[in-house]
């Protein structure tokens, strides 16, 4: 870890939504903007049992009525079923043209749940890892990004009480068990993996390799397991099969931390940002969600969708933000309740933290306003 992202009183999963997909909406055409048939919000921050986050996005993206809206709840893994679902709806040739809009948004609590044998504020280690954030995906006919393998999915899930939200605002569960279960995961649904897609070689197979990243050092142990098992590598060729196919990946993760449903897409997005793409290369994609269930798929990327990903400029946008003296952080944990599941009136105060708003002038931003009765409203900060 090198950074985290801290999300702000006034940012929610719907303000880090939103803002992630605006760019990809202002490219569109109106058509193309109209031909936008289903949202999918995909999350474990959501705030309300019944209404979807999507609505938001939806709204203040200003997407056509004649759309689907709901909502995904898998841990980690949520933003990979959201991209799947896409992909089906697209692939099923239901409504030609048609695209599809996927946005991951979490925001990382890590509080511990007091008594009982298992959930205990050891658990709490991990809060130097939980960032916040969002990534949106635009899922079509026409992959200028990302084009998926059709049919090259292997899956693996179980029950498991490894990591969970037992109650809406606190995060708890059993470390050592989830990172077992992680390992056993992504053996497992690599080994499906390669049951379906023929000739398939953990080595040779993919350019690059993007893993779900709870934490670095998590995603260098499972690459370990599979190389010792899958290619019966030596220490030295593991470090650097490491380095050159798994590091890209991580370069995004060690400035955020772990955005839950989000984190699989930002390994991808810095893959490719951070790969070498001058001939088209085959990435594998590792998807982990806690409780559980996991999915191995892959997909290529050619020097056309990295330029794309790299005219979003996301390290400046990276760079841009302001960087908070522990006093300010510790201030923010200990207020961090403010505004929470089931909050039903709130007045957002600017002057929490002034030069982190000002950081967002120029810029567009969306950032919450207030809470009325429930519903959550927002502004425009130009």
């Amino acid at each position: 870890m090198k950074e985290k992202a801290i999300a702000m009183p006034y940012e929610d999963p719907i303000s880090f939504g939103v803002n992630a997909a605006k760019p990809i909406i202002d490219a569109l055409s109106d058509n193309e903007k109209s031909r936008i048939e289903l949202v999918i919000s995909c999350t474990e921050s959501s705030f309300d049992f019944g209404k979807s986050m999507s609505t938001y996005f939806h709204y203040h993206l200003g997407l056509n009525r004649n759309c689907r809206l709901f909502e995904l709840k898998n841990a980690c893994y949520s933003g990979a079923a959201g991209l799947q679902m896409a992909m089906s709806f697209v692939l099923s040739q239901a409504s030609p043209g048609a695209k599809a809009l996927v946005i991951a948004a979490d925001i990382s609590r890590f509080y511990a749940t007091e008594g009982g044998r298992g959930l205990t504020e050891d658990w709490s280690f991990a809060e130097p890892t939980g960032g916040a954030g969002a990534v949106a995906m635009l899922v079509s006919e026409v992959p200028f990004v990302f084009q998926a393998d059709v049919g090259a999915n292997g899956y693996y899930g179980f029950e498991v009480m490894d990591t969970c939200r037992p109650v809406p605002d606190s995060e708890s569960g059993d470390s050592d068990l989830s990172l077992l279960s992680y390992l056993d995961c992504c053996e497992n649904a690599y080994r499906e993996y390669e049951k379906r897609v023929t000739g398939v070689d953990y080595r040779t197979a993919f350019g690059y390799l993007a893993f779900h990243t709870p934490f670095g050092g998590m995603i260098k142990g499972a690459h370990r397991n599979m190389m010792r098992k899958m290619a019966k590598a030596d220490p030295a060729k593991i470090e650097e099969d490491f380095e050159r196919r798994v590091m890209p990946g991580l370069g995004y993760c060690r400035r955020v931390g772990n955005v839950m449903g989000a984190t699989t897409a930002l390994s991808l997005l810095s893959t490719i940002e951070h790969g070498n793409f001058a001939t088209p290369q085959r990435l594998g994609i590792f998807s982990y969600g806690s409780g559980c269930c996991s999915e191995f798929f892959s997909g290529v990327v050619t020097s056309g969708g990295q330029g794309a990903v790299r005219r979003k400029s996301l390290a400046t946008q990276l760079d841009q933000r302001v960087e908070l003296p522990m006093g300010d952080y510790d201030n923010l944990l200990r207020g961090i309740g403010a505004v929470r599941f089931g909050t039903r009136n709130f007045e957002c105060d600017p002057a929490i933290l002034p030069q982190v708003r000002t950081s967002c002038s120029g810029r567009g931003r969306l950032l919450l306003k207030a809470i009325k009765e429930f519903h959550r409203e927002y502004e425009w900060v130009w």
